[in-house]
């Protein structure tokens, strides 16, 4: 088992902001921004992909409980009208928005500030595993988005999305070249670009 997280010193009120769900071919992008209270306990926070579910689910339900937070989504529509990039980096900037009260500092994970920030960003390579902030706002997001591709999964059964949660799986790809794609995909990713297309027939 990794070691708890620590948070960086010196940084009251700092937030942390994590997605999930750039990569999958439906479904929402999903944003989270957490602000941990002083003296919140750190044993089993941890990038959400290192947990388990039932850890994930855990954790999730302590945060909510004592922390500062925000979740939002951005839905397909709007990520084939931005691309999931920019889809992306507006879901940060009203996550952060979300919070109410401006923090000292916003440490986002990844490569990047969003222009929009509400307040000081940095931007933090990895920082779902170096900064207790955004291993929550992590664990936020997955749980969201799982939650929420779950729910869908009954809508339309035949894509499995309760297994694979949208990601491009073989047997997401295979549902998707025998059905078509369904409203929650995103048209703007390859894959659902090309089961878009009318199959082309010889005709001798």
């Amino acid at each position: 088992m990794a070691p708890p997280l620590r948070r960086l010193k010196a940084t009251p009120g700092a937030a942390g902001v994590d997605e999930a769900g750039r990569g999958p071919l439906a479904g929402p992008v999903v944003v989270a921004a957490v602000v941990l209270p002083l003296r919140f306990r750190l044993v089993g926070i941890n990038d959400s992909k290192q947990l388990c579910a039932a850890d994930r689910e855990v954790q999730a339900a302590r945060i909510k409980e004592s922390a500062r937070f925000c979740v939002v989504e951005v839905g397909h529509r709007e990520i084939d009208e931005l691309n999931i990039l920019w889809a992306t980096m507006v879901g940060m900037e009203r996550a952060v928005a979300g919070l109410g009260e401006p923090c000292e500092i916003v440490y986002v994970d990844g490569n990047r500030v969003p222009p929009g920030l509400a307040s000081v960003g940095k931007a933090v390579v990895g920082g779902d595993a170096r900064m207790a902030c955004i291993a929550a706002a992590s664990i936020l997001a997955k749980t969201h988005r799982d939650a929420l591709m779950r729910s869908v999964a009954d809508l339309y059964p035949e894509y499995g999305f309760d297994s694979h949660f949208g990601y491009p799986t073989p047997t997401h790809l295979e549902a998707l070249r025998r059905h078509g794609p369904c409203p929650i995909h995103r048209r703007s990713f390859g894959p659902v670009r090309e089961a878009l297309q009318p199959c082309l027939i010889d005709v001798e």
